[in-house]
C-alpha cells in the first residue's frame, strides 16, 4: 500500500472533528478486534476531493468488532453499552462480524462463510474500494486495513469485488453513491461465475 496515500488518509481522518471523536470514542469502548470501516472513510475522502462538507452522502460510521459470542443478546448489549460513548449524529452502527454469516442469508439472498475475524467482513464487501478499516492506537496512531490499496478510493472509482454474488449490493450502492458523487467512475460488476 501506498505510504503516501496512507499519509493522506490520516490527514483527511485527523481534519474530521466529527470522525477523530468516533475514532477516540471506539477506542475507549474497546471491543475486540474493532475497526471503523468503509463509508464515513471513503466519503470523507471523496468529500475532501471534492470540496463538499466531510459527512457529504455519509449515513452512519460503522463500526466493526469480533465476539465468537454469536448472540442477539450479546450484540445487543455491546451496541446499548456503546450508545453514551458516541455523539447521535451521524449514528454509529456497532456490528458483531462474528454474527454476520446468521442473517446475511436473508440479508442478500445468498450465503457468506464464517468469518474469522473483523478484517474477514471488510474483505467481503460488495465493492472493492469500499473495504477499508481504521482504528485508532493508545499512541494516537492509526492501523489501515486496505487489502486492495488505497488507489481507487483517491481515484475516486467504484471498483467491484466478486468474491462473493454481491452484484445487485454493487450497483445498488454505486448508484448511490454516484448520485451524492457525480465524479465517481463505477466500474460494471464481471460477467461469471459470481455475477
Amino acid at each position: 500500500m501506498s505510504a503516501a496515500l496512507e499519509a493522506r488518509l490520516v490527514g483527511i481522518v485527523r481534519a474530521a472533528p466529527e470522525l477523530m471523536a468516533a475514532f477516540r470514542a471506539a477506542r475507549d469502548l474497546d471491543l475486540p478486534d474493532w475497526w471503523i470501516v468503509s463509508g464515513a472513510l471513503y466519503g470523507a475522502v471523496w468529500n475532501t476531493l471534492t470540496g463538499r462538507p466531510t459527512l457529504h452522502g455519509v449515513k452512519d460510521i460503522d463500526l466493526f468488532y469480533f465476539d465468537p459470542d454469536t448472540s442477539w443478546e450479546a450484540e445487543d448489549g455491546v451496541i446499548r453499552r456503546g450508545v453514551p460513548f458516541f455523539a447521535p449524529t451521524p449514528p454509529v452502527e456497532i456490528r458483531n462480524q462474528a454474527r454476520v454469516p446468521l442473517w446475511y442469508r436473508d440479508h442478500f439472498g445468498h450465503a457468506c462463510p464464517d468469518y474469522a475475524n473483523s478484517r474477514e467482513g471488510i474483505d467481503h464487501f460488495a465493492s472493492r474500494t469500499h473495504c477499508l478499516g481504521m482504528r485508532l492506537r493508545a499512541d494516537d496512531g492509526f492501523d489501515i486495513y486496505a487489502p486492495h490499496g488505497l488507489e481507487d478510493i483517491f481515484a475516486m472509482r467504484l471498483v467491484p469485488n466478486p468474491i462473493l454474488p454481491n452484484r445487485a449490493t454493487h450497483e445498488a450502492k454505486a448508484a448511490r453513491q454516484k448520485a451524492c458523487w457525480p465524479e465517481l467512475t463505477v466500474e460494471p460488476w464481471p460477467e461469471g461465475p459470481h455475477a
